[in-house]
């Protein structure tokens, strides 16, 4: 019974976090999550509730998935700040590819419309950033002006609303390519001015950490040279 218990749950979720991320929270109904996952509006009551409760599950499953990234910045074999270009690039194809990342995210933006109080789901995500900065300051990479525990929630705050508002304007194909060029801008005001930037895939192939996740190289810009680009994460690059 149990298992049929979770079975159902999970086709509930599956089906609400697909409509939320389509409809948002105001266009889907509970009528609409019963026949997308075939399943009574009784059993919707019965497991979550109402509509707010289903809302507040998919919130919670979706940022959860958070935590699934962490091997993409616990390998303290690769510097901290190309984990964090790795980490940014594994979150937009969250953002762009998985219906529950999607679904949260946006039921997030809606969260006024909506009657139970949402997590925030920034907590883990800033947690991850600052740490790495503060690794990266410890390695000599972080500018000294720089302060870890300050600079983390703006970053995380304008990776998100850069995220968003790409979507908007691009669709959620373009990240990929978007947080490559948005990296670009951002990580010389991170670095030292001796330091290596983090770049994917250039001349040798990736290891540790950067191999899991689909990661960057480390490569030193050449005398004169402008730097390299960041092209987006294997598994981040937009299809079509």
């Amino acid at each position: 019974m149990q298992e049929r218990a979770r079975e159902t749950r999970r086709s509930l979720l599956e089906a609400a976090a697909c409509l939320f991320a389509e409809h948002g929270y105001a266009g889907t109904s509970v009528n609409d999550i019963s026949a997308r996952s075939g399943r009574t509006s009784g059993s919707i009551y019965f497991h979550y509730t109402n509509k707010e409760g289903i809302a507040l599950a998919v919130v919670r499953d979706g940022f959860a998935t958070w935590s699934g990234l962490a091997p993409c910045y616990a390998d303290r074999t690769v510097p901290p700040l190309e984990r964090l270009v790795v980490l940014s690039h594994k979150i937009a194809q969250a953002l762009a590819e998985d219906a529950l990342t999607r679904a949260g995210a946006r039921l997030w933006a809606e969260r006024d419309a909506i009657n139970a109080r949402l997590p925030d789901p920034f907590v883990l995500w800033t947690t991850a950033v600052t740490r790495l900065l503060a690794q990266a300051r410890s390695s000599g990479q972080l500018a000294a002006h720089v302060r870890p525990a300050a600079t983390a929630p703006t970053l995380v705050r304008a990776f998100f609303g850069f995220c968003t508002l790409t979507e908007a304007l691009d669709g959620p194909r373009a990240l990929g390519v978007r947080v490559s060029d948005w990296w670009q801008l951002t990580l010389p005001a991170l670095l030292t001015g001796t330091n290596s930037v983090p770049a994917r895939g250039w001349h040798a192939a990736p290891t540790g950490i950067a191999g899991a996740c689909g990661a960057c190289e480390t490569v030193t810009p050449r005398p004169g040279s402008p730097g390299p680009a960041f092209p987006p994460a294997r598994d981040a690059q937009p299809h079509g």
